[in-house]
Parts: structure tokens; sequence; C-alpha cells
């Protein structure tokens, strides 16, 4: 009698918890602030026992397609998990009702069967309480299904919104996504039409996105773009650099437009940073020396656009960038990211100029056309 009430208690307990958490993380859209949480302690361990593995390769190309495995794989490992909790507890309340003469692992094998609705009939629940946590089981297993099967195309849906704007920076900041060739190929200047306000326009609502993907989807932040230059911290950390030179040392754009989305990209940041619990560290390294903002300054102004290039607009710069910068290597070290230089020394050419089988040659001459030079002007 006192094994059938422990057993009975554990299971409903079990069942109870596991399906909390799946109504937190598929069904709630909003952060959950529960000390401890199953699926946050599953990230947790899983992605430092994945990074710790990640380890062992060599930087390259091998290393970044076995840390992109991990969100996908994760994911389904989480979904297995809760359904062997669920089937453990409800076996656990078939044992503490179903008849004595049977063991632990029959009622294992009969909550297993009728969580998946396959009912092959071999076991059966033997009196009332046992049936009615037959048909509970059963309901359960079934909406828990569903509920995943639903949660898929949600995910990659967001997954897929997240990644159209990565795509379109390629051909505007380069691979990777760079504040300053984005700022030299559409430049500020009245002759340059509307193409960055345009761009900040739709940064800003794409920050939002993500904002709201990655807080009701956190296994979003651990999926990778399909190229290994790009990132959607990257393409975060290009608008709030963009958008800190504008409103600082470069003229031309519409500077309500450029603080409403450097205000977003920056919430977007420390929010992300906040649900994960990554304190701001101290930058590695400085990814706009003033050498490199002199140089950049002096490429503006002879393409033509306006610049302030004083004591009182590199402080303004300065102190824009210590907002965001030490979160956002916070978060590049979390998530093994690399976020590149406000302005690379180095000139690599963009993803849509590269092909596998035209490796030395430009596809606009491969076409026919002539190609733009390097600020697309």
């Amino acid at each position: 009698m006192l094994a059938a009430i422990i057993s009975a208690t554990l299971g409903v307990v079990l069942v109870a918890w596991v399906l909390a958490e799946v109504f937190e993380a598929l069904v709630l859209p909003r952060r959950v602030l529960r000390p401890f949480r199953l699926t946050r302690q599953f990230y947790r361990v899983g992605w430092r026992a994945w990074t710790a593995a990640a380890g062992l390769f060599p930087p390259s190309r091998r290393r970044q397609t076995f840390l992109s495995v991990f969100g996908p794989l994760s994911l389904l490992l989480l979904f297995a998990l809760w359904a062997v909790l669920l089937i453990l507890g409800f076996g656990l309340l078939h044992y503490a009702f179903g008849p004595v003469d049977r063991g632990l692992f029959d009622d294992l094998y009969l909550s297993g069967t009728t969580f998946t609705t396959l009912g092959y009939g071999d076991l059966t629940p033997a009196n009332p309480p046992s049936r009615v946590v037959s048909v509970v089981e059963a309901a359960t297993g079934f909406g828990f299904f569903a509920v995943v099967v639903g949660y898929l195309p949600v995910l990659y849906q967001a997954f897929s919104r997240r990644e159209a704007f990565i795509a379109l920076l390629d051909a505007r900041a380069g691979s990777p996504p760079a504040a300053g060739r984005l700022l030299l190929r559409a430049p500020p200047r009245p002759t340059a039409g509307p193409v960055l306000n345009d761009f900040l326009t739709e940064a800003e609502r794409w920050t939002a996105e993500v904002l709201e993907g990655h807080l009701s989807f956190p296994v979003l932040g651990y999926y990778r773009s399909q190229h290994d230059n790009q990132s959607w911290l990257a393409a975060l950390g290009c608008t709030l650099d963009a958008t800190a030179l504008l409103l600082t040392v470069v003229d031309g754009v519409d500077r309500t437009q450029a603080r409403l989305t450097f205000a977003m990209a920056r919430h977007t940041l420390v929010d992300l940073a906040l649900v994960l619990g990554r304190r701001p560290p101290d930058p590695p390294a400085d990814r706009l020396p003033a050498d490199r903002l002199t140089e950049l300054l002096a490429a503006l102004r002879a393409a033509g656009v306006t610049v302030r290039d004083d004591a009182a607009a590199r402080a303004a710069l300065a102190e824009l960038r210590g907002l965001y910068e030490p979160v956002l290597h916070g978060l590049a070290e979390f998530y093994r990211l690399e976020v590149p230089a406000v302005w690379p020394a180095d000139d690599r050419p963009d993803n849509w100029r590269t092909s596998a089988w035209l490796r030395q040659a430009d596809p606009l001459t491969a076409l026919g056309a002539t190609p733009p030079d390097d600020h697309f002007e």
C-alpha cells in the first residue's frame, strides 16, 4: 500500500512538472522567471558539453558545422526527453493502480504504448482507476505530439524571417557584415537616394522580430546561418555600429530613424543577454581603433559624405559603443560566434561574388556586365 502511494505521488508530480515545462517552452509566449527549469538546465549543460567537444576540432569549417548541429539536434533530444519522462510518470501511475502481480517494467511498457497511442492490446488496464489513467495518458500523448508537430513550422518560419535580412546584408555590408562597408556602399548623401534610410527602417523591424522570436523560441539562438561568415549576432552588431556612426560622426541621414533603430537593436541585445544571464565582459579588443576610424572617415569624406572628425564627436561615438560592445562580446562568447570589425582591414569577397565553379571570375563579368567598384558607386 505504501509503495502504491509513493508511486502515485511520484507519478503525479513528474507528469505535472513535465507538462508545465512543455507548456512554458512551447505554448506560453513569454519569459519564465521560475528559478529551476528542466529546459534551461538541459540547454546549459548540453551547450557546455557540445562546445567542449567542438574544441577538439581545429578552427575550421568542420568546427562550425559541428556547432550548427546543436540547435536542431537539441530540440529533438528535448522532445524525446519530455516524452520519456511523461511515459515514466504515467508508468508509475499504472504501477500504483494496476494489478499487484504486474511488474514495473510491464506498466512502463503499457504506458509507452498508451502514450504513443499504439495500443497493442497485449497489456490492458485492469480496473477503473487504471482505465482513467490510460485515457488521460492517451489524450496527453496525442496533444503532446500535436503541439510538437505544430511547433516546428512556426519555429522555422521565425528562423527564415531572421535569415532573410541577414542574406540582404551580403550585398549591402559584405560577408561578414561590417558597418564601414555599409556606409560606403550606401553613403548618406543627397545623391544616393533613400537606400540607407530604408535599410534603417527595415533593420528596426528586423531587430524587433529577432527579440520576439528569440524570447519565444530561445533555441533559435543556437541555429546558425547558412554561411559560416554570417550570423544573426554579426548582423545585429553591424546595425548597432552603423547607427552609432550615423548618430555621432556621420551626417546626411535621418537621425530620428537612426536613433529608433539603435534603441531597438540595443534593447534586443540586452534582453537576450539578460535571458541567458550573461554578464557583459570587457571587450577583448577594440573593433574600431582610432586609426581605423580616421581611415574610415577619410574614405567617407572622399565618397562625398559629410563627417564630423572632432574630439566631441569621437567621444560621443565611444559612449554609444560602450552601451552595447560588452554585451555584444558576451553573447558572441556564449554562442561561439565571431563579431566582425566595424571596418575590417581585409577585403574579402562577398558571398554573392563567389562560386564553386567561378572562383577566379566576378559573377557580373561572367554575365557580360561591368562589375561595380568596391563602394558600389
